[in-house]
């Protein structure tokens, strides 16, 4: 049995059209069943594109069967993402989570059953990304990076049981065992000030606080040397994002292979990443530090 796709939309109704095709045309797509969480509008000048999003969802076709969930009142992504995927997940064990803005490679189904199985029983894994960013260096075929992602990720019920949704817990474990460093990259990238501002109410991130899980018990999210999620929401139409293409990846044209793994984080990849964040701070300045605190803080 293939892993339930969940699709967490609002209110961008050609973000939708486009994840939901992309999705529609991979290879595993009509063996797949889609449940989407639609939020509801958070004032009137939300509701006409709220709707026209769920007609979209409901006229939805490519797969074995398609589920539409219609939040009665605004949950904001947060908590529609942590209710949506605990509930998935206490009748499924596992899982693959896209977002209205994200378009898929044709092998990325694939891909995500493929490690969703070969990794099912190896505790040291607590997910699968979808996304890469988009680095200066090679980067293996398939890798393992420290803590989860959120760009396009699949896990297992017994992944998502790490998962901690008390931020000020984190951080003061961060701090008592002096891994803020490491949590940000070397010190490339503010993971840490991302999670204070979670806690001080600055933004309400999911993710940043999933990632923090997942780092502080030393799990790993295996990642594709080739970017098989392409995020289109960093056009200006989301809530929290400008925009901006620092982020762009260009999607595979072909499978990616997970043959003869070493289950450990990956070095290079890791340097090369950290290389990235840099060079995108370096040109960037504060410019890079708005945007991506805005790519983020909606997740």
């Amino acid at each position: 049995m293939l892993a339930p796709i969940i699709l967490f939309a609002f209110s961008r109704p050609e973000h939708t059209r486009r994840t939901l095709e992309a999705l529609a045309a991979n290879a595993l797509a009509d063996q797949s069943d889609l449940i989407v969480y639609a939020d509801a509008a958070r004032s009137e000048r939300d509701a006409e594109a709220v709707c026209v999003v769920r007609e979209l969802i409901r006229a939805a076709f490519g797969f074995r069967s398609v589920t539409l969930i219609e939040r009665d009142v605004n949950f904001g992504l947060a908590r529609n993402i942590i209710e949506g995927v605990s509930e998935v997940l206490c009748q499924h064990e596992r899982i693959i989570v896209l977002e209205d803005d994200m378009v898929t490679s044709p092998f990325f189904l694939t891909y995500m059953n493929e490690a969703l199985e070969r990794y099912a029983n190896d505790n040291r894994i607590i997910s699968i990304h979808g996304y890469v960013y988009p680095v200066a260096g090679a980067l293996p075929e398939a890798f393992f990076l420290p803590g989860a992602d959120c760009w396009g990720w699949a896990t297992w019920r017994r992944g998502w049981a790490y998962f901690n949704p008390n931020g000020a817990q984190l951080l003061r474990e961060l701090k008592q065992r002096k891994l803020e460093h490491a949590f940000d990259y070397g010190g490339s990238y503010p993971y840490t000030q991302m999670l204070e501002a979670q806690i001080a109410g600055a933004n309400d991130s999911w993710a940043i606080r999933w990632y923090a899980s997942a780092f502080l018990l030393g799990k790993l999210t295996l990642y594709p040397g080739r970017s098989l999620v392409h995020n289109i929401g960093n056009d200006a139409s989301g809530t929290h994002c400008d925009k901006s293409s620092m982020m762009d990846s260009v999607l595979s044209e072909r499978p990616i292979r997970l043959e003869g793994l070493i289950v450990e984080a990956c070095g290079p990849a890791c340097r090369e990443v950290e290389r990235f964040f840099r060079k995108q701070r370096r040109w960037r300045g504060a410019y890079w530090l708005k945007h991506l605190f805005g790519f983020f803080y909606s997740r």
